[in-house]
Order: structure tokens, then C-alpha cells, then sequence
């Protein structure tokens, strides 16, 4: 399809359509893909996911799973003073950004479900990888917050990195009976320090008590790990849960990385197929985060 004709198809194809058709073809590309492999190519992770495409449509968590989790039976409800909408997870109130509809925040609010429920390839802790009442997280690429509103009564203190204001009302709203061991940092991790940005370094050195590391920060974890060239040389004891589906050679990028930087590294079980990214190709399946420890 060339550049003109996919531009009359954008306008013409309404996106949710758009979606459907693409995930068809993707469930097809991917199903051929691995039939073609020769036998004892193909590990018993994949197969799993081989499995549920030939019954299910494509999905992001191609597990049965998924279907749990539908928007339908979400309730969203109204904090009037503050302005904002919120959903209860776990007892507790998680808040969404303004301009959010309820629709929208139902929609959300089933995928942050799926990515941490205990069966799915996105979710950060495990059975081998904990937090305890000592722990000092630093939440980088907070956004929502739901993870660090799962784990605030289990550590000792949280850092949510968040550059993004209308993100930061959300969260202190929802981190408000938590003042007292929340801090809201407003700049980006990055590679460099500046107005806007902070290194990982730099964040390490500021704040001397981190013990953990969650980096969700769609697709940019390499320039945060290229900023944080002293605490890979280093010997500090950390766990890291990094995320390893935005792009095709993450996970083995960064698993080679932090190996060599002295850290014993896992990856999640299972995988996701992650077709928002439109450079998305063989072998398609993609791990959804990889834990490190040192």
C-alpha cells in the first residue's frame, strides 16, 4: 500500500476497524511464522501463545486470561470536590487525569489489570522477585500509579518519577492518605540532567535509599540506561523490573547489559504481542519485562 493510498484508507477506515483488520492479518502472520519452524524450535512459552491464537483473536496478553478483565463491569466513580474520576482497586482509590472519560478510564483500568494479574507476562514482582516493609521503590514512569498503589502498605517509601502534570494531580490524589511516604519527582529519567530531566545516576546519588527500580517508560528504558553508567559499575545491591516489549532486541540488549554489570537477570514467563509498535516483525513474540538482582 503506498503512502497515498494508506492515507485515504486513514480517512476513510475508522481506527477501531483499522485495528481489527490488522490484528487479523497479525494472527495469521504470526501462526504461519511458527508452523514453518522446523520442529524442537518452537519452546513450550510459545506454544502456549499458538494454542490461544488458534481459538482467540489476537491480543496484546494472548492468554485466556485476558477475558477476565472486561471494562464493562468497571465502575468509575466521581471525587466532586477534586474534580476527578476514580476506579477502587484493591480498597483503595486510583485516580485518572482530567480530561479522561469514564469509558476511557474503564478501557485503561482492565489493561492495568491484565498486566499485573499473576498469570501475565507484564506483571512485575514474583514468586523470586519480592518487596518487603524495608524496600524503597522508585516508580519510574509512574503515570497511574497502580503499581506502587499495590505494593504502598508493603514498603518504606516511594519515589513516583512523572513528568506529566496532568498525571501528577492524579497521583496525588490518589497518594494523599500516603503523604507521608510518597514523593512525587515531576521530571523525566533520562541521559542527561537539565530542568526537565534527571539521570538515573543522579537520581540514585539524590536519593541514596532506593532498593528498587520499575521502569515502564514506553520504549525509552535504553536512554535511561544510558544515563546510569556509575550504578552499573558499581556494586550497590538493587532489583530492577525493566520492560523489554516496546522493542524487538530489548530483552536481550538489556539482559546482556545487566549480566555484565554483575546482576543476575530473569526474564517473565510468557509473552506478549505488542502491535502498537509498527516495526513489529518476527519472531513477533516479545517478553514483557525482565527482572534483575544484585
Amino acid at each position: 500500500m503506498n503512502s497515498f493510498v494508506f492515507q485515504i484508507y486513514r480517512v476513510l477506515v475508522p481506527k477501531p476497524i483499522r485495528t481489527r483488520i490488522l490484528k487479523k492479518k497479525l494472527r495469521k502472520k504470526i501462526l504461519e511464522y511458527y508452523s514453518s519452524l522446523p520442529p524442537g524450535e518452537v519452546n513450550e512459552e510459545q506454544e502456549e501463545v499458538l494454542r490461544y491464537l488458534e481459538t482467540y483473536p489476537l491480543a496484546i496478553f494472548p492468554y485466556p486470561f485476558s477475558s477476565d478483565y472486561s471494562p464493562k463491569l468497571i465502575e468509575v466513580h466521581t471525587d466532586t470536590p477534586r474534580g476527578l474520576h476514580y476506579v477502587m482497586q484493591n480498597g483503595k482509590r486510583l485516580f485518572f487525569i482530567k480530561r479522561w472519560t469514564k469509558k476511557r478510564i474503564r478501557r485503561a483500568f482492565a489493561e492495568l489489570s491484565k498486566e499485573q494479574d499473576d498469570r501475565s507476562p507484564h506483571r512485575y514482582l514474583s514468586e523470586d522477585f519480592r518487596i518487603g516493609k524495608e524496600d524503597v521503590i522508585a516508580d519510574i514512569g509512574a503515570a497511574e500509579g497502580n503499581f506502587s498503589l499495590s505494593v504502598i502498605e508493603k514498603v518504606k517509601k516511594i519515589y513516583l518519577i512523572e513528568y506529566d502534570k496532568e498525571w501528577i494531580k492524579a497521583l496525588n490524589a490518589t497518594f494523599e492518605p500516603w503523604k507521608n511516604k510518597v514523593q512525587i519527582i515531576g521530571k523525566h529519567v533520562s541521559d542527561t540532567d537539565n530542568e526537565t530531566n534527571i539521570t538515573l545516576d543522579s537520581l540514585i546519588r539524590t536519593h541514596n535509599d532506593i532498593t528498587m527500580l520499575k521502569i515502564d517508560v514506553d520504549g525509552n528504558e535504553q536512554k535511561i540506561l544510558n544515563g546510569a553508567s556509575d550504578l552499573l559499575s558499581g556494586r550497590r545491591k538493587l532489583k530492577i523490573a525493566l520492560c523489554t516489549y516496546h522493542k524487538a532486541n530489548d530483552e536481550k540488549d538489556f539482559t546482556r547489559l545487566l549480566e555484565n554489570s554483575r546482576f543476575r537477570v530473569s526474564p517473565s514467563r510468557g509473552y506478549m504481542i505488542f502491535y502498537y509498535d509498527k516495526k513489529l516483525a518476527a519472531p513477533w513474540l516479545r517478553r514483557g519485562l525482565i527482572r534483575a538482582i544484585r
